[in-house]
């Protein structure tokens, strides 16, 4: 029998969408080796990291409605929410025996797998709730992973996930927003997919998702250079002065303060996002985690035609020293990030910089 309100045929059964039948679940990409061979365990992790997006996705639109417990303030809302994202993600996949351990930005040491199952395989890092400060004002977060190979069974340790991006095998993120996407690259190439909130499933509605080459679009936080290095102020400065200048087009610039958000805005639409290393002690070396940002990011940067770098050189080639290591990172457009690692070659000191009147400011020459 149709419910009350349900859409029916002709003779009464109900009528469903015929778009969401055809249309590939995440479960059925992940299991078609024709394409894209995935390890039946790394399949099966990744379903479980999707359980957790879910729910996650779930209790982000209910806002105040899902807050859990009496907390007051902004500062402790945010890192309760982190916590409660951070636990979701574990209780969706240690039981599956896919994990050797798991490190996330709620951890200060990594975890083991499920203890009372077998040792797994694989390594899952994790930034649970990125742009969490972003959801005051309904702006979207999202969740960051990435999933390396564990170097041995048995116990995990720090140094098991020191390893540097390029041995990542699979790397992705969900955004929480006006849709939910989970959007992942098991290293053939850039996929995404739709949460339908109805049926509870990813389907697959953004193949081999392309970044173009080429953009008029940057992002960066322009409240920041006073403390920028020349070579960033440089290509600033350029982008700005338009058509006039050495680039001969104009740029537009914006910035929405979430890692995802922008990446999401760059695989979509194309552009460049710069979070360069500035002068100011705490981000002398960067602003963002290599393990739990950068290095996923890159991944699925470079996966679709893009380009990611320190700004001075390649990010999946860097070998993390510590948990905790941060990097300067610039992502996007090949012919931008080329462009920004070129300045910062011919910048090799930092040095006072006059950006009007100097040689790096609004009326120098075209390179």
């Amino acid at each position: 029998m149709t419910a009350p309100g349900e859409p029916a045929d002709g003779d009464g059964r109900p009528w469903h969408a015929p778009m969401a039948v055809r249309k590939t679940t995440l479960a059925q990409y992940l299991m078609d080796e024709r394409d894209h061979p995935c390890e039946p365990g790394l399949a099966s992790l990744l379903q479980d990291v999707s359980v957790a997006c879910k729910v996650i996705s779930r209790r982000i639109a209910l806002g105040a409605l899902g807050a859990a417990g009496s907390i007051t303030g902004r500062d402790e809302t945010r890192a309760n929410l982190a916590r409660v994202a951070h636990g979701l993600f574990l209780e969706s996949t240690e039981a599956s025996g896919e994990l050797a351990g798991i490190l996330s930005e709620e951890l200060a040491l990594p975890r083991r797998g499920a203890p009372d199952r077998r040792a797994g395989t694989y390594l899952l890092l994790l930034d649970p709730l990125d742009g969490a400060s972003n959801l005051d004002v309904n702006v979207p977060a999202g969740s960051i992973f990435s999933i390396l190979r564990a170097p041995a069974a048995g116990g995990v340790s720090t140094g098991d996930f020191l390893q540097p991006g390029v041995h990542q095998l699979c790397a992705g993120y969900a955004i929480y927003g006006p849709s939910t996407m989970l959007v992942l690259s098991v290293g053939f190439g850039v996929q995404g997919f739709t949460l339908d909130p109805h049926l509870g499933e990813f389907f697959l509605t953004h193949r081999a998702i392309r970044i173009p080459e080429t953009t008029t679009e940057f992002a960066i936080n322009a409240s920041n250079h006073r403390f920028w290095e020349p070579a960033v102020r440089r290509y600033v400065d350029e982008c700005l002065a338009g058509r006039s200048a050495a680039r001969g087009k104009d740029f537009g610039m914006r910035w929405i303060a979430s890692l995802v958000a922008e990446l999401h805005r760059i695989l979509m639409h194309g552009g460049v996002c710069l979070f360069p290393r500035d002068s100011r002690e705490r981000t002398r070396r960067g602003h963002l985690q290599l393990l739990f940002e950068c290095n996923p990011v890159a991944f699925i940067v470079e996966q679709a035609g893009g380009a990611s770098s320190t700004g001075r050189g390649s990010i999946l080639g860097r070998v993390p020293g510590d948990i905790g290591q941060r990097e300067g990172f610039v992502f996007g457009a090949v012919e931008e990030v080329k462009r920004i690692e070129q300045f910062h070659r011919e910048h090799v000191r930092r040095s006072h910089d006059a950006p009007l009147f100097g040689s790096r400011g609004l009326f120098r020459n075209p390179v």
